[in-house]
């Protein structure tokens, strides 16, 4: 029977739990090993090391040119040139030689003449000296012992992680070997009966209820980032014997076991019986999202994790409370914390009282402030992660966030990157994602990060000083223009230019065949069609509420009204996967999955672009892709439903 949780902890409490029951059994650093130095990269020492040799470990000419003893200088100088005879007192040396003994100054090779003059006595011998100019310093161009590493002195202290020039100072001060703590081992166990390996739909798709396993191999790459030893399980199915039975097989072989999905309360979710019955549990259930039914428990004195399926929660869960752990296996706790930035957050985000929540955002630089949109929020949404820049924790003591308020961001993606991004906001179009690839492709330093608010949403964020392109798509119904009577009123204390990206196509998407033989927006009232609505403030919602006007239609006789979406390919997924009978979108949603479409407009998409970033470097890399880059256009091109003829245009100017 299903559960309900009723012993979830706050974040804080379940943190201190976990550390309070790991040390009460003795659950700390794991023993040492000696390896090589050329294959420490990336590993925690677990001793100090202290250099065996110094280096260099001779007297070294630093230059190229003659070894000379300073004290046979003294009396050079520029109006009296001084002769130093080859091989008696000046010896040529290449970088890197032993001085000569007894030597210990070297002239560069530019700063000498050499001579040759005839020798005493019978005459027949000639020799060679050098002519310098003026006296030197003792030791003048030369590495001398111990100048960079003098033996005995520390190399590198006790927990510091190996980079490649420790390892070349390792090396130079005579270590072929280094003591290294052992990386924590830690078991995934992905289970369910729905779950296939990856390697099952190679040559077909899933089948329902299939799920392709992916969140072991995320995982995996979330314990090799930390430093620790990954080692995946078969997929256990749904059966209490056979789980405990892995649980168990994974205790003796590593030292964190992880247990994927399973952890909540339902039928045939057995993880918390399983730990249970194997040992104990002290943690079931938190008050985060997403995350809540994470469960912590030990099993042989070894820490067992029952992590939720659902891929973002897995991520998450992860970062707080298992990546801590490997971390005090290694003894390095809170060193590698992720860079924290204050930034505005773009439109209000509402959460929930009681829980900490989670936020995936966008982030970009916009006027020298970082600015935050939100992403989508379901704990099922990996590609909400992917395209996340950095996470926003809202407290349990808040009901969320206003627009314009700031908040501290934790990052997941390098600084560097966020300030070399283009933050466009607005109405979503598939083009986007092709001018984001060409933007990486050609100028690898620049990205494009779209945030799907809508048209309305765009010019607002303009306004606010949050973007620095916004997509539009509006209809003026009173002139019959596209976005410049929205950018004059919404704008007018703007300069802000319009350039026109492409000219699409507006339909209503319907199922391959069109079975329900819809027609037109009058058929939306009908009582067997389901319709799937886009988001308020969207070109593609004013352009329904336009037709539904002239037609005399009330928008809620229609089923489904109230169901929106953020995006065309949104809409044509629900209407693909029997979510809905109908929406409006445009045409290139509707060819990339197969559907049919009625065409019902030919609507105008422009970029509007604040005047004061159009000679930035980054959007001038958007202007030359769109006027130039040949590729570019045969990719939109081959989308279907778009008119290039304006593409790159400037259409107006505040």
């Amino acid at each position: 029977m299903k559960q309900i949780f009723l012993d979830s902890l706050s974040l804080e409490e379940a943190l201190k739990r976990l550390s309070e029951r790991l040390d009460s059994i003795n659950f700390y650093h794991l023993p040492s090993e000696t390896i090589k130095v050329a294959d420490s990269l990336g590993r925690i020492t677990a001793q100090p090391v202290f250099a065996r040799y110094s280096s260099p470990f001779y007297h070294a000419a630093a230059m190229d040119g003659y070894a000379v003893r300073f004290g046979d200088t003294f009396a050079a100088s520029e109006t009296s040139p001084l002769l130093l005879r080859i091989d008696e007192k000046a010896v040529y040396v290449d970088t890197g030689d032993p001085m000569p003994e007894g030597f210990n100054a070297v002239i560069m090779l530019e700063d000498v003449n050499v001579i040759r003059e005839q020798g005493a006595g019978d005459g027949t011998r000639t020799e060679e000296c050098i002519e310098i100019y003026q006296s030197v310093t003792p030791y003048q161009h030369v590495r001398t012992i111990g100048e960079d590493i003098v033996a005995t002195e520390l190399i590198i202290p006790e927990n510091h992680m190996i980079r490649p020039i420790d390892m070349g100072a390792m090396l130079a001060s005579g270590h072929l070997n280094v003591s290294v703590k052992k990386r924590p081992r830690v078991a995934v166990v992905p289970t369910g009966n729905e779950i296939i390996e990856p390697d099952v739909v190679k040559n077909r798709p899933p089948k329902p209820p299939e799920i392709i396993e992916y969140n072991s191999t995320m995982l995996s790459g979330l314990i090799r980032e930390a430093n620790a030893d990954a080692i995946k399980f078969d997929i256990a199915r749904d059966d209490i014997q056979e789980i405990k039975k892995t649980i168990d097989d994974a205790c003796k072989v590593s030292d964190i076991v992880i247990i994927n999905a399973g952890s909540g309360r339902g039928s045939e979710d057995y993880t918390a019986r399983a730990v249970a019955e194997l040992g104990e549990i002290f943690i079931n259930g938190i008050s985060i999202k997403p995350g809540k039914p994470l469960i912590a428990g030990i099993v042989d004195s070894k820490p067992v994790f029952g992590i939720p399926g659902y891929p973002v929660s897995a991520h998450l869960t992860f970062h707080l409370f298992v990546k801590p752990v490997i971390e005090r296996l290694l003894g390095i706790s809170k060193t590698f914390e992720r860079e924290k930035i204050n930034a505005r957050i773009s439109r209000q985000i509402a959460s929930p009282l009681g829980v900490d929540e989670f936020i995936r955002v966008k982030i970009g630089l916009v006027n020298d402030k970082y600015i935050a949109t939100p992403v989508a929020r379901g704990a099922g949404l990996l590609m909400s992660v992917v395209r996340a820049d950095g996470i926003l924790r809202i407290p349990a003591s808040s009901e969320g966030l206003l627009a314009g308020s700031e908040a501290d961001i934790e990052l997941i993606r390098n600084k560097n990157e966020i300030k070399n991004t283009i933050v466009c906001i607005g109405s979503h179009d598939n083009i986007l994602d092709i001018l984001a690839n060409s933007i990486k492709k050609n100028y690898a330093v620049f990205s494009l990060s779209s945030a799907h608010v809508g048209s309305m949403g765009g010019l607002m964020a303009l306004k606010r000083g949050e973007a620095h392109i916004a997509g539009t798509h509006l209809l003026d119904e009173q002139t019959g223009q596209y976005n410049i009577p929205f950018i004059k009123r919404l704008l007018p204390d703007r300069k802000v230019t319009l350039i026109n990206l492409v000219y699409r196509q507006q339909g209503l998407v319907v199922k391959k065949g069109n079975p329900k033989n819809i027609k037109g927006f009058e058929d939306l009232i009908r009582s067997d069609v389901m319709f799937v609505n886009r988001q308020s403030g969207s070109g593609t919602r004013l352009l329904l509420d336009k037709h539904l006007r002239e037609l005399g239609i009330n928008p809620y006789m229609i089923s489904g009204h109230e169901k929106e979406e953020y995006t065309h390919m949104a809409v044509a997924s629900a209407v693909l996967t029997g979510l809905a009978d109908t929406g409006l979108a445009v045409y290139s949603s509707a060819h990339a999955l197969g559907l049919d479409f009625i065409q019902v407009a030919n609507e105008r998409y422009d970029l509007a672009i604040p005047s004061e970033f159009l000679d930035t470097e980054m959007i001038q890399v958007v202007l030359k892709i769109i006027r130039e880059d040949k590729e570019f256009r045969n990719t939109v091109r081959s989308l279907g439903g778009y008119d290039l003829r304006d593409m790159g245009k400037t259409v107006f100017e505040t």
